[in-house]
């Protein structure tokens, strides 16, 4: 599939749309190269420390957690409106039991500047590379928080991922939309 760079917000908007409809997908790999992908309904992108940084929440019992923390890298693909089933699929299934890629012909390429692949049949990536990690502190959290997210006292671990890359199809606004030329 064709792709073309796009700058750091361009597609920001649309991407927080399809993030808010169905998820992202965050796609991670372990030494060997072997690619894991979760769905994300949380990601935060702005400028800290003078660099673009794309933030990603990942639960330590989560098998993205370990991967994403090892390899020091991940990527962010903005599936398309056909994938809604594919992203809930992800989102539902754990990497340690399923190979998600096969299960749901997920095509896997190298990504341009990071370890982690990106998902070829995705609108958009976004290549980060970790620059800082934190563990959400329950006693800094509004009390609904606590107990709208987190019952369990399973607490994110935020990754701060340097942007190093943006690229996707040249209409990924109308195919994020629904829309199709």
């Amino acid at each position: 599939m064709e792709k073309r760079d796009y700058s750091l917000t361009e597609a920001w908007g649309e991407a927080v749309q399809v993030m808010h409809r169905s998820g992202l997908l965050l796609v991670s790999a372990d030494a060997t190269g072997k690619p894991n992908v979760m769905t994300i309904g949380w990601a935060l992108l702005g400028i800290v420390w003078a660099k673009p940084i794309l933030t990603a929440l990942v639960r330590p019992s989560r098998f993205t957690y370990g991967l994403v923390d090892l390899a020091g890298d991940f990527t962010v693909n903005v599936p398309s409106p056909d994938m809604d089933d594919i992203v809930q699929y992800c989102g539902t299934m754990s990497g340690r039991e399923h190979d998600k890629f096969a299960e749901r012909r997920l095509v896997v390429i190298p990504a341009r500047q990071v370890h982690s692949p990106i998902i070829d049949q995705c609108l958009l990536h976004y290549e980060c590379k970790v620059v800082h990690k934190n563990d959400v502190n329950p006693q800094m959290l509004a009390p609904d928080i606590v107990s709208n997210y987190y019952p369990r006292d399973d607490y994110h671990r935020i990754f701060f991922g340097e942007v190093v890359s943006v690229y996707g199809v040249p209409d990924f606004r109308q195919r994020a939309s629904g829309l199709r030329l």
